[in-house]
């Protein structure tokens, strides 16, 4: 009865409007007192500080100042102009640029609610001007910011590399293929959907030559570079993810003091007030959930899942279709990062169990993650896009999303049924 109690009094405190860390926290801490007495306020100090006690962690709050540095710069409005010079001739053009785009902010960023506000902001109010249709405008803009959750540097490979104990750099390198697939798949969609319905995205009339598509390059020059000395130090083996965040960190830096001289003294200040405020919230709940996985652990509730399910009759591939749509559910209600931090130390066991790569699992439960952020009542994409596009109502971009979301579960269970598509490259490497 003990887990079942601490359990209801998590989603009771929840419910309340608690904070999701202290949520974690109190309901962990009552289930190590009910089982050990007084220890547990030695065992809840010692689970927290040592989860966040993790050299690769400090990746974490470098990665968000550098997409918060980025965010300060328009970056993501020279890498969407370039994608629509050189995109034009498809019929769609603005909304497939939306994606290229996206795509790109989020191999500097890592940063998804970055990637839809610099889009978007962008992006969407062009869509409108040259009559494509709302629906199409907002959905591709929101469903594409997902993308820098998948594309590294991501923040969510780094908090699932601390909870996992699986090489963030081994992330990093598995998420390219689902991350250009996951984009190529978005903009076949919109492709598909503007041939069927021409009425949501007239015909581009504004044509550019060679020279005015090479030239809009000179704008993301700076970013290309960014990537590439961030993503080429760790897969050389020159930085470890935490080095490499670093060099990222002084990268954007550089680029907003010296290339654009967008930042101010004070908006400096702000943006590592934001950085400090995003990262301590994190690194709160990740070792908060510690605290509550450790009591799970205590109780043996993953081991007992693990037993449970692995002596049923289900094939392992129906109980992995069934793990994903539980996370789809979950995410539905719970934040990205709670999810990874409550839900990876239960199911890794189960997934390995049935014989698969923990490796391939971080992969598969951040693709889980890029559905849970475009979906309410949590979809913190959602609500991004309407602070940046007022214009559009918050029902508006949920309607629009849910296409885009059918599309992304699909690519999902791509990765769920062909493990290796996501474990070819990591193991080139």
């Amino acid at each position: 009865m003990e887990p079942a109690l601490v359990l209801v009094t998590l989603i009771a405190l929840i419910g309340f409007g608690f904070p999701i860390f202290l949520a974690l926290g109190l309901s962990g801490l009552l289930g190590l007192y009910m089982d050990r007495g007084a220890m547990a306020f030695f065992f809840a100090p010692s689970s927290l500080f040592g989860q966040l006690n993790s050299f690769e962690l400090i990746a974490l709050p470098l990665f968000i100042l550098m997409g918060n540095l980025l965010s300060a710069t328009p970056v993501g409005a020279s890498l969407f102009q370039a994608a629509v010079r050189w995109l034009n001739w498809l019929r769609g053009s603005l909304a497939i640029s939306s994606v290229g785009a996206s795509a790109m902010f989020g191999a500097v960023s890592g940063v998804s609610l970055a990637g839809v506000a610099a889009v978007g902001s962008i992006a969407v109010p062009q869509m409108l001007e040259r009559g494509y249709s709302r629906s199409l405008a907002a959905g591709s803009v929101v469903s594409a910011g997902a993308l820098a959750m998948l594309i590294p540097p991501s923040v969510p490979f780094i908090i699932y590399g601390a909870v996992s104990s699986v090489s963030v750099a081994d992330l990093f390198i598995g998420g390219i293929v689902p991350g250009i697939v996951l984009a190529l798949a978005l903009s076949l969609y919109i492709y598909l959907r503007v041939r069927l319905h021409p009425e949501e995205a007239p015909a581009a009339t504004q044509h550019f030559t060679w020279r005015e598509r090479f030239v809009s390059l000179a704008n993301i020059w700076h970013a290309a570079l960014l990537v590439l000395a961030v993503l080429g130090s760790i897969y050389t083996g020159l930085a470890t993810p935490s080095e490499a965040a670093s060099i990222g960190a002084i990268g954007a830096l550089l680029i907003a003091t010296l290339v654009f001289r967008s930042l101010s003294w004070s908006k400096l200040f702000g943006i590592l007030g934001s950085t400090a405020r995003i990262s301590g919230v994190i690194l709160l709940i990740i070792g908060c959930a510690k605290i509550f996985g450790d009591y799970l652990n205590l109780m043996r509730v993953p081991q007992l899942l693990t037993e449970m399910l692995t002596a049923s009759a289900l094939p392992a591939w129906a109980i992995l279709v069934a793990v994903m749509v539980l996370l789809v559910l979950l995410g539905m209600i719970v934040d990205a990062v709670s999810l990874i931090v409550v839900t990876t130390p239960v199911l890794l066991p189960l997934v390995e169990a049935l014989g698969y790569d923990p490796l391939w699992f971080g992969i598969v439960l951040v693709l889980n993650l890029e559905i849970a952020v475009v979906t309410p009542p949590v979809g913190l994409n959602l609500y991004a896009l309407h602070g940046v596009c007022p214009q559009l109502s918050i029902e508006e971009i949920i309607r629009s999303a849910l296409p885009f979301v059918a599309v992304q579960f699909l690519v999902l269970m791509l990765f769920v049924l062909f493990p290796s598509l996501s474990l070819w490259l990591p193991g080139l490497m």
